[in-house]
């Protein structure tokens, strides 16, 4: 019993400890954020504008593909310098809506490429290099399907290229949909944090970021240098983000310039994206992290950029951490030599502060006010929820097991409008995983009467938590699925 206890309290503090160094580097962003001067990305004034291409990568989106085409002729920027590129994979009548629309476009005098592959390989990163061939701007812009891009969008991110040596201008995420539902309320309250504190922070702090693989512009001699897109990970954006910067190629990140984009509005949606964003990340440190290490980057980079590449392994760590504080409690009744272990909560407990710190910066700055703490909680319970789901995903990219990218369907839904029942592309909600995430929802209660039962409250929180978001996650699986 004894040999069973160490394993466990050692997994179980290895867990804690990553999290809260993790929460150190975030803290750490945030500061670079509070302190980040406002002038840090100056932009030019360009008598002539230079050649962009607009790469539009679209599978079977019948829903929103109109919406986005006319965002895109929308563009305040000249039509003789810009070139449209559909980079269409269809296999619905989506194809028919963008030969109709480009037909359109034609006639009022802008340059269109409608590019039908006879495959699907390499998927998006695929379609994007597929393109590249044919592609004549000295400028490259890339939206996903979901975005809408405000008229003056180019004029904005192509005046952050200020100097030859910048790859890539990253705009910020905004939502089209964040009050439609709890669900993508907690979305754009986590995606807040990310485009605000994170990204500003990483840029300020000349540490690696990511182009986030939509809504923003690369200088297309830095693709070619970087080598193109590869589609051997499910984030070509972060593979190749790394790849180029690992060339010394800067990017800029411009907090003031957004684009928004529908958020997922059904479970499967969601638990889709995640899969995709988490397996991705961890094939990407698969294949990177020890490039960053043997490189001749400063420290300072390094333990951000392992931190960043790192990021999905928190979803392990919590899982595992959550798994274990049950036999935690037992062993603290049986086991009176491992008393020390407990006073290691404090490290959650820092953590938590530090999370309450980092997405209270990002919630203030878009003004959210005092529905910040009910958010907060309920986005950290679903994110707890969703540490089995993710769990799995991570695993597999680091196991090299190799699965589609499956895209996140979008259905046209505007603020409180609109609705993805009944629709095309719903994807199958119900799997095993689900039946164990609602087994993990009652396990977790048990967790809570356990605590009472011994009159040892200082796990009832995190159980509480727990309970709550793996509740959700399965409530809304279930929900979804019986609606679709």
């Amino acid at each position: 019993m004894t040999l069973v206890a160490t394993i466990v309290v050692v997994v179980y503090s290895l867990c804690l400890a990553f999290i809260f160094c993790y929460s150190l580097v975030q803290l750490h962003l945030t500061w670079l954020y509070l302190t980040r001067s406002p002038k840090q990305h100056p932009t030019i004034v360009l008598q002539e504008w230079p050649t962009v291409t607009v790469q539009l990568p679209v599978y079977n989106e019948r829903y929103v593909v109109a919406r986005l085409i006319d965002a895109v002729a929308a563009f305040d920027y000249p039509k003789t310098n810009l070139q449209i590129q559909l980079l269409d994979d269809s296999t619905d009548d989506t194809s028919t809506i963008i030969s109709e629309k480009l037909a359109l476009l034609k006639q009022q005098g802008f340059s269109v490429e409608h590019i039908r592959r006879s495959d699907r390989t390499g998927f998006k990163a695929g379609a994007l290099q597929h393109g590249l061939q044919t592609a004549t701007g000295e400028f490259v812009a890339i939206f996903d399907a979901d975005f809408v891009p405000s008229p003056d969008f180019l004029k904005q991110t192509i005046a952050g290229f200020i100097s030859p040596e910048i790859g890539v201008v990253q705009a910020r995420w905004a939502h089209l949909n964040p009050n439609y539902s709890l669900l993508t309320r907690l979305q754009a309250f986590g995606l807040d944090a990310h485009f605000t504190v994170e990204q500003v922070g990483r840029n300020y702090g000349n540490y690696f970021i990511n182009f986030n693989g939509t809504a923003g512009v690369w200088r297309k001699t830095c693709i070619v240098d970087a080598g193109g897109w590869h589609s051997d990970t499910l984030t070509e954006d972060l593979d190749l983000s790394y790849r180029a910067q690992l060339k010394n190629w800067k990017f800029v990140y411009q907090e003031q310039t957004e684009s928004p984009a529908e958020l997922p509005s059904e479970m499967s949606g969601l638990k889709s994206q995640q899969y995709r964003w988490t397996k991705g990340a961890a094939e990407t440190a698969r294949k990177h992290l020890g490039n960053v290490l043997s490189s001749r980057k400063p420290f300072s980079t390094k333990l951000h950029a392992f931190f960043h590449l790192l990021n999905s392994n928190v979803f392990i760590c919590v899982l595992l951490t959550a798994i274990l504080s049950v036999p935690v409690l037992f062993i603290k009744v049986s086991n009176a030599q491992f008393g020390w272990v407990f006073k290691l909560g404090t490290l959650f407990i820092g953590s938590f502060l530090v999370l309450v710190f980092f997405y209270g910066v990002a919630a203030n700055r878009r003004q959210q006010g005092f529905s910040f703490i009910v958010d907060f909680l309920l986005f950290l319970a679903m994110s707890m929820g969703m540490s089995l789901h993710n769990s799995l995903a991570v695993v597999e990219g680091y196991l090299g097991r190799k699965t589609p990218f499956i895209r996140t369907p979008k259905y046209n839904i505007v603020a409180t409008q609109g609705s993805w029942q009944h629709k095309l592309y719903t994807l199958p909600g119900i799997s095993l995983v689900t039946w164990l995430e609602g087994l993990l929802t009652l396990y977790f209660v048990w967790g809570i009467w356990l605590g009472i039962n011994y009159s040892n409250y200082g796990l009832v929180p995190f159980h509480l938590m727990l309970a709550t978001g793996f509740g959700l996650v399965f409530f809304y699986t279930l929900a979804h699925h019986k609606k679709a």
